[in-house]
């Protein structure tokens, strides 16, 4: 009787293990559909192959040159409503030691979103504090205060350009950022793009491709008239 408890203790261990595994799969099956179903809705082209083009494409963007083995996958690409977009998952590995001196890899995956800009633009982030913070450190860029103090308290604004910094974060947009406070905004070069911590559902794709147009409706138009601001 003894000997049956740990084979049962094992054998449900594995079941749970196998159901999990299933579990994940048939999700990652379901949220693919729903993706390919709302690009279609959109007009939108859709692929749920790795892409690692797109990453090295866009390396100069902050969040998409983190880590090693990157790659985007479930991408949602083309034009929305005059506006050139990419909707996509990203993976990227980081590496650490256990206590026992063995090698982990780490997988992480989040959404992004870009939208193509007709400009290119100096790199300015903005994120709630403590998201972007330690990232751009390691750039040494310093974080940029504005008046509004409720703004330069809840935000990490950086920018190695403080005219287009104070250029775009005019006091609407500031309002809209505080009134969407989980967004992580970065312009660089022609892209415009604001990422996540965790991949969406299909509803939450959708919306936040339509505050993706709303960020890139803050800009001024003096910005987007001037063809060059690097």
């Amino acid at each position: 009787m003894n000997e049956v408890g740990p084979v049962l203790v094992f054998g449900l261990f594995v079941m749970l293990v196998v159901a999990g595994i299933v579990y994940s799969f048939v999700a990652a099956k379901k949220r693919r559909e729903e993706l390919g179903t709302l690009a279609m809705r959109l007009g939108l082209a859709f692929s749920s192959e790795h892409d690692r083009e797109l990453p090295a494409r866009f390396h100069f963007l902050d969040r998409l040159a983190q880590g090693s083995n990157r790659y985007a996958y479930n991408v949602l690409s083309g034009n929305l409503a005059g506006d050139s977009v990419l909707a996509f998952d990203y993976h990227y590995e980081t590496h650490s030691t256990n206590s026992k001196g063995r090698r982990q890899t780490h997988h992480h995956h989040f959404s992004f979103f870009i939208l193509l800009l007709p400009v290119n633009f100096p790199e300015l982030t903005m994120a709630r504090e403590g998201v972007l913070s330690k990232m751009a450190q390691a750039f040494g860029f310093d974080d940029i205060d504005f008046e509004s103090h409720e703004f330069s308290r809840k935000f990490c604004v950086r920018s190695t350009n403080k005219k287009f910094a104070y250029d775009v974060c005019h006091p609407r947009f500031m309002e809209y950022l505080l009134a969407n406070d989980d967004l992580s905004v970065e312009f660089e070069g022609p892209a415009l793009a604001i990422g996540f911590s965790s991949c969406l559902k299909a509803p939450e794709i959708e919306n936040n491709l339509r505050r993706l147009r709303e960020v890139r409706s803050f800009l001024p138009n003096y910005l987007l008239a001037r063809p060059n601001h690097v």
